[in-house]
């Protein structure tokens, strides 16, 4: 009775550590790294702010993020990115009492994301080639500062300049691509998110890039 017993404890014992083996993951990570952010600045809408130029800049900055692992492939995630862009630009307008006239300034512009969701990724310990996705969402705010403003003869430039700022809903759908390193450190070869954000009810359709350390 005694070795049946002591059998049915080992068999019991394996089957646990067995069980734990197979379900042993990363219970949490946290991101750091460069992000590369193509910031659709035509926004669609009459403010000020979505009408000083109509074209993609690109955006540098930094991008981090937490998640806790509430299971081997789903966690719970919160975002944060900061990029940033410095532009000249100089253009033609009408100017009184007729022809055209030029205005030029420089436009130091900053672009934040505040972003909370879940991911999804096998988060297991020993997994080597870990592809992720995630859906998040939370505010954007952006700030324009314009300076060295010149405007030509005739032109009313009466209320341009100064610094402009705005928050809105914010949200990034996308994922990438995790390369272990070691049981501490992984690389995170390319994340890429579609980075939509509504500015006094006009969407602004930006692209955002990542590249960094996971660290578990």
């Amino acid at each position: 009775m005694r070795k049946l017993f002591l059998a049915l404890c080992v068999t019991a014992f394996t089957g646990l550590t067995a069980f734990a083996q197979v379900d042993e993951y990363k219970k949490g990570e946290f991101f750091i790294g460069y992000s590369n952010n193509q910031v659709d600045t035509g926004i669609a809408g009459g403010d000020d702010f979505s009408e000083f130029v109509d074209e993609s800049e690109t955006f540098h900055g930094f991008n981090v993020s937490g998640v806790f692992n509430v299971h081997r492939y789903f966690g719970i995630k919160g975002d944060i990115s900061g990029t940033y862009n410095n532009t000249d630009y100089a253009f033609s307008v009408p100017a009184s009492p007729s022809g055209t006239g030029t205005v030029a300034f420089e436009a130091d512009s900053s672009l934040y994301n505040f972003l909370a969701g879940v991911q999804i990724k096998d988060n297991a310990s020993d997994a080597r080639i870990k592809p992720f996705a995630h859906v998040l969402g939370g505010v954007g705010h952006g700030r324009v500062k314009i300076s060295n403003l010149t405007c030509s003869t005739g032109v009313d430039c009466t209320g341009f300049g100064g610094t402009i700022s705005e928050t809105a809903g914010a949200a990034a759908f996308g994922g990438g691509l995790d390369l272990r390193i070691n049981n501490r450190v992984d690389l995170r070869l390319i994340q890429v998110d579609y980075n939509p954000i509504w500015f006094d009810g006009g969407r602004t359709d930006n692209v955002r890039f990542g590249i960094g350390l996971v660290f578990k």
